[in-house]
């Protein structure tokens, strides 16, 4: 075991501002598994379904993000050409 390396690890990670040590523990932590997350979403999108007894979401997920896109292409061309006062 490279003992002095460990010690030298130490100091630094001591010597860390609390944001920065915080971003270190955040990253040394294991990152959960994509199965696991996929199947908590399919789980809880079951468990919303069965709380609206399976109606449909009023406006469609697929309206909503249409109509989005189209505010949002509406915006970037305001901001990309400015009408002239």
């Amino acid at each position: 075991m490279n003992t002095k390396l460990v010690q030298t690890l130490a100091q630094i990670i001591l010597s860390l501002p609390e944001d920065e040590r915080t971003l270190l523990d955040s990253e040394l932590k294991p990152k959960p598994d994509w199965r696991e997350t996929r199947a908590n979403i399919i789980n809880r999108g079951a468990a919303i379904q069965a709380r609206r007894s399976e109606k449909p979401f009023e406006p469609s997920v697929d309206e909503i993000i249409h109509q989005m896109r189209e505010e949002r292409t509406e915006q970037l061309i305001q901001a990309c050409f400015p009408e002239s006062e």
